[in-house]
């Protein structure tokens, strides 16, 4: 086309044409916010979109999913494990509702996401036409801002806007519905980046008087404990936070989405808070005189009941989000702004320390979970496999370098407690909706975010089968994904809650399972099954030496229980050990 100008992201990437079709001007859009993987499902009302992407295939990678939700959480695993953003493109009507649940999963998450939607001609709004669904009325209370396109010239404007506020601030999906009249429609293109939008503030300035308070009250605490969520790792305060630790000497804990921003090694790290979360930080949450959070928004599975929890210690939050603040618990100190910048400002605030004493605390109460606990999934005696022993033999061989995708699910919390983590953004699962299928559509998308890293999807038997039409996707994507299906023949976590609070009476979580290595071959994906510990070690040797996709099924004792545990309603110094 004549007058054509394509300058670099870094130079404020400004793409013009004289005329294009509002569908071209989707896919520069996305080429000129450095986007170059989209995951998606092709109809009627997107079709003009998918030509001009088949178009520009050798720039921007389509991935066809099997399912819209598989897209939405493929590009989830993308955007978790990169930093960057993730797109999804599906048509109207059930496309678009099938986008929903990883909608809502990313925005409790606060995953960066752009949604494309098609729509029906402007024309048929509100008539009812055929794939018509009102995708903005349904997904305005689980995305952080949408818009629906009428005409061609708002594409470039509303699609800068949208990769803003994902990215900005606390990040979160957004959704962008475009009529297909619109994506026909021809206008004269520019495309600018968007910088800033009035009365829109995503970070809020950091008060210097509040960072000095807070230095001043952790500097005089006897008993400090720091509990830090995925703000740190959204935030990229890795190191700031390492430097915050080692300073004031402060034990460490962390939520399920903060796992790996510090090392699971780190003499400081104390381990998982929560309802299966290790039992010195949850016990002791209710004896420290100052609990300082950092990027954590005070969960209900984090804090237990809350008319018990840590009311004895001085609260301090660390947070970008304002509505997060006072929520859940009291505060009194609130320290707004990113985590990068706060915990540099609080660093050179703070007294070096060690605080023996309070650590020995934790020491002995770890040594009560490892003996009651720990030893019996790590080491067990007892003839049927653990899951923690196989999480055990995924960290030797992966030397703790690995990225875990968990599915939902006593998985799930054996991954995140057994889990070797030695780098961020390791640890990919679904914290806050606990959405069941997340896990294989998202590491097909973290390992093409990662190619040189390692990527294990640790899954249950009950949620594989939610989404187990992505292997459809592995095999014609040829993506090397590793995929380990810890089969119990239940809807696990369920029946355990089955067994401890409704008298064993397994109402509808037995599961009649089909063949899983077989179905796995049927995609052309090497496979292996494990029903004895003798057999374990080589399977696993064997699945991460492998340069292609492998599936491993391990078959575990059937009724094992995830403790610790604190009962629904449950102060956080009941926690269980059995």
């Amino acid at each position: 086309m004549e007058n054509t100008q394509i300058i670099t992201k870094d130079e404020k990437q400004v793409v013009t044409s004289t005329r294009i079709s509002g569908s071209e001007a989707v896919v520069r859009c996305l080429l000129a916010e450095g986007v170059d993987t989209v995951y998606g499902y092709p109809g009627g009302a997107i079709m003009p979109i998918y030509d001009e992407l088949y178009k520009y295939q050798d720039k921007l990678h389509h991935v066809l999913t099997r399912h819209e939700q598989g897209a939405t959480h493929a590009a989830q695993g993308f955007a978790r494990i990169s930093g960057k953003v993730g797109v999804a493109m599906a048509t109207s009507g059930p496309g678009a509702t099938n986008l929903i649940t990883g909608i809502a999963d990313a925005q409790i998450d606060s995953t960066p996401m752009v949604c494309i939607t098609g729509q029906v001609a402007s024309h048929l709004l509100g008539s009812d036409a055929f794939q018509e669904t009102d995708i903005i009325g349904i997904s305005t209370p689980v995305t952080k801002w949408n818009h629906q396109i009428t005409k061609a010239s708002e594409i470039p404007e509303v699609i800068a806007k949208a990769f803003y506020i994902a990215k900005s601030g606390r990040p979160g999906p957004v959704l962008i519905d475009i009529t297909k009249d619109a994506q026909f429609e021809e206008f004269d293109f520019e495309y600018k980046t968007c910088e800033a939008i009035r009365s829109y503030k995503p970070v809020p300035e950091t008060q210097p008087e509040q960072v000095k308070a807070a230095a001043d009250l952790i500097n005089s605490a006897k008993k400090p404990m720091i509990v830090w969520g995925q703000g740190v790792i959204l935030g990229e305060a890795e190191e700031e936070l390492k430097a915050v630790i080692e300073k004031a000497g402060i034990p460490s804990a962390w939520t399920i989405l903060g796992a790996s921003a510090i090392p699971t090694s780190h003499p400081l790290n104390i381990g998982m808070v929560g309802m299966h979360g290790n039992y010195a930080p949850n016990k002791l949450t209710n004896e420290c005189d100052v609990l300082i959070a950092i990027g954590m928004r005070f969960d209900d599975r984090v804090t237990g009941n809350l008319a018990t929890y840590a009311k004895q210690a001085k609260v301090i939050h660390f947070e970008i989000d304002p509505a997060e603040v006072d929520k859940n618990v009291k505060t009194d100190i609130a320290v707004l702004g990113d985590a990068k910048t706060s915990l540099a400002a609080l660093l050179p605030l703070l007294e070096a320390k060690s605080h023996d004493n309070w650590h020995n605390e934790f020491k002995k109460l770890y040594d009560v979970e490892f003996e009651k606990v720990i030893k019996n999934d790590l080491h067990p005696t007892k003839e049927g496999l653990t899951m923690g022993e196989v999480l055990k033999q995924i960290n030797t061989e992966t030397k703790g370098e690995a990225a875990i995708v968990s599915d939902v699910g006593q998985h799930q919390m054996i991954a995140c407690r057994y889990a070797d983590f030695k780098v961020s953004k390791s640890n990919i699962t679904s914290g806050g909706l606990g959405t069941m299928g997340f896990a294989l559509p998202a590491a097909i998308g973290a390992k093409m975010a990662a190619p040189n890293r390692e990527v294990v999807a640790i899954i249950g038997d009950g949620g594989y089968q939610m989404t187990i039409q992505e292997l459809g996707t592995i095999f014609q994507t040829r993506v090397p994904v590793k995929i380990v299906v810890l089969n119990n023949d239940f809807l696990g976590m369920v029946r355990q809650w089955q067994q401890l609070f409704f008298d064993r009476r397994y109402a509808s979580t037995e599961l009649v399972n089909p063949d899983f290595v077989q179905i796995a071959k049927g995609y052309h994906i090497d496979a292996k099954r494990v029903t004895k510990r003798e057999e374990l070690a080589d399977a696993v040797k064997e699945m991460i030496a492998s340069d292609s996709a492998y599936f491993l099924e391990v078959c575990v004792e059937k009724e094992d229980n995830v403790f610790p545990m604190i009962p629904t309603g449950a102060s956080v110094s009941d926690v269980r050990l059995s």
